[in-house]
């Protein structure tokens, strides 16, 4: 009687402990849709585990773009911040799909029909979405890794034989057998068996646990594709097809995988605590594991495509949640011929109080103007309009017409200390790959070039930056956006860039900017009054004024 007490009150608290953790799972799901319903509309606040920025480009290494971002342009542009700010997915294949997008604009539109149904569908279907966000958080994410450096791992872990497990399990056949035969030696054999099967097992563990993460996520994928199939969304039937046909092909992976992935699990569960010594006397969690790696080597593409079909589908949904939470947003319209862009009320979409510009550069556009009044942000502008409409098809602008291109800057340069090289080799260095790139027989090239060669003496300043920028501007297979400081590049390029610049207007102790694009070259300077402003003698302030207005007159200074 004591002893059936005591199973029903285990019994019990089993139960009790299931159901605390079922309520529980059901509190933090009604949370969650909660928190994505109420979220809808609003700037992403998605934070990223230390060093997953450095590896989120995982999938785009990998996808065969045919064109894709350099280090440089990305750094100067700060494309990870933009991409944060697109990022509204929960799974690791959404974010690397949205990351790749973003590093690879296209140069063609195909596609872009697909991603503005679905943008557009979500956007007006909140159940739909909200059930698919669901389903892309169960999938989760890899922690600060990509899926593609564990798969890499996988490979370079290469075939693993189960002919050792099976050799022991044959020997604690035997032994088993030789018990009722010859006892004593039988025994022995079972306990040399067991002790040598115990200490191997957990030496080929420690093997193998780096790899169960990969494996978890490849059987989250799986286990997501029967989850949209149960969807039923005929906006999404394609995609789903798609992916049952890799399922089928991976389903030796799936069966029995319990016995791999619960490997690193603790439980007080008393069944599964047996199970543990089953496991480390017969291997049977280390023979599967060998059976899925085979199978995982075998259906590589299978997961690559689950993953890719899985990625666009959170990527086009992401780009549908980012246009609902800007104040505006336009679809581009691409156009062929000769490389021009038009855009009307465009703004930088990394600030938040950003003054709208419109332009039409049907050639090299040159940008002078004031120190801070607002010719570097107007070239990131326009750059990142670029990549955002071949990338998500999202322009940060009332109306938006280009042509498709490749998109190179030169901006937020420094000295490489590492490599020993000064600031303007690396300069000359960044400006060679532009030439080089207009060089190729490919698509057309956007460049934008911040202070072109800054870095040295101010005669070869001019004389180099006129002939590489006019270099640039030869031909209809580059649209040049550049900005100076020296006015005197005005004049010798007049023809081949237009003059834009910047103004600002001085009010006692203050500048004011009102970062207006204008047309024509600057008339105003405002370095020197900047030295009055910030305290400089008045005897300083007139020589250099002075100075400056006769060099102005007479094209030369005096000592």
């Amino acid at each position: 009687m004591e002893y059936a007490v005591i199973v029903v009150a285990v019994f019990g608290l089993m139960l009790a402990f299931m159901a605390g953790g079922i309520v529980e799972e059901r509190r933090r799901k009604k949370f969650f849709i909660r928190k994505l319903r109420e979220d809808f509309g609003r700037p992403t606040t998605k934070q990223y585990p230390d060093g997953r920025m450095s590896t989120i480009g995982g999938y785009a290494k990998r996808c065969g773009a045919a064109f894709m971002l350099d280090d440089l342009t990305w750094n100067d542009l700060d494309m990870d911040r933009v991409f944060q700010m697109l990022d509204f997915t929960y799974s690791a294949a959404g974010e690397e799909y949205l990351y790749a997008m973003l590093r690879s604009p296209k140069l063609e539109e195909q596609g872009f029909e697909r991603l503005e149904e679905l943008a557009a569908y979500f956007a007006l279907h909140e159940e739909e979405r909200i059930r698919l966000q669901l389903l892309f958080a169960r999938i989760g994410r890899t922690g600060k890794y990509s899926i593609f450096d564990y798969l890499d791992g996988l490979d370079a872990l290469g075939e693993r034989s189960n002919r050792s497990h099976l050799l022991l399990l044959g020997a604690l056949a035997a032994s088993a057998i030789l018990c009722f035969v010859r006892p004593g030696v039988g025994v022995l054999g079972l306990f040399v068996c067991v002790m040598a099967g115990i200490a191997g097992y957990f030496k080929e563990k420690r093997e193998i646990m780096p790899y169960l993460t990969t494996f978890s996520y490849l059987l989250r994928l799986l286990r997501s594709v029967r989850e949209f199939e149960q969807l039923g969304m005929d906006v999404i039937k394609e995609d789903v097809e798609r992916m049952k046909v890799c399922y089928r092909n991976c389903r030796g992976f799936y069966r029995g995988s319990y016995l791999v992935t619960s490997m690193n699990q603790v439980s007080s569960n008393p069944l599964d605590f047996l199970m543990d010594y089953v496991k480390m006397i017969f291997h049977v969690d280390l023979i599967k594991f060998n059976q899925m790696l085979r199978q995982a080597h075998a259906c590589r593409d299978d997961f690559v495509t689950i993953f890719e079909t899985t990625g666009r589908l959170e990527a086009y949904l992401s780009i549908g949640c980012y246009r609902s939470s800007v104040p505006f947003y336009t679809v581009p319209v691409f156009q062929t011929g000769k490389l021009t862009i038009e855009a009307e009320e465009m703004v930088h979409p990394l600030l938040k109080e950003p003054v709208a510009n419109s332009f039409c550069a049907k050639g090299g556009m040159l940008l002078t103007g004031s120190n801070a009044s607002g010719k570097s942000t107007f070239l990131k502008m326009a750059a990142l309009g670029a990549i955002m409409a071949q990338s998500v098809h999202t322009v940060r602008a009332k109306a938006y017409r280009a042509s498709m291109c490749r998109i190179y800057t030169s901006m937020s340069l420094r000295d490489d200390l590492s490599g020993g090289e000064s600031y303007f080799i690396v300069e000359i260095k960044a400006l060679k790959r532009i030439m080089d790139a207009k060089g190729q027989d490919k698509s057309p090239v956007l460049c934008c070039v911040d202070e072109v060669l800054r870095g040295t003496n101010t005669v070869e300043r001019i004389a180099a930056s006129c002939e590489i920028l006019r270099s640039l501007a030869d031909g209809e297979d580059c649209l040049c956006f550049a900005a100076t400081h020296d006015i005197e590049l005005t004049e010798l390029l007049e023809g081949q860039f237009a003059n834009y610049h910047f103004e600002e207007t001085i009010e006692q102790d203050d500048v004011l900017f009102n970062y207006r694009l204008m047309k024509g070259k600057a008339k105003t300077r405002n370095a020197i009054q900047l030295l009055r402003i910030l305290g400089f003698e008045k005897e300083i302030i007139d020589r250099a004024n002075n100075r400056a207005e006769i060099f102005v007159e007479k094209g030369a200074w005096i000592r």
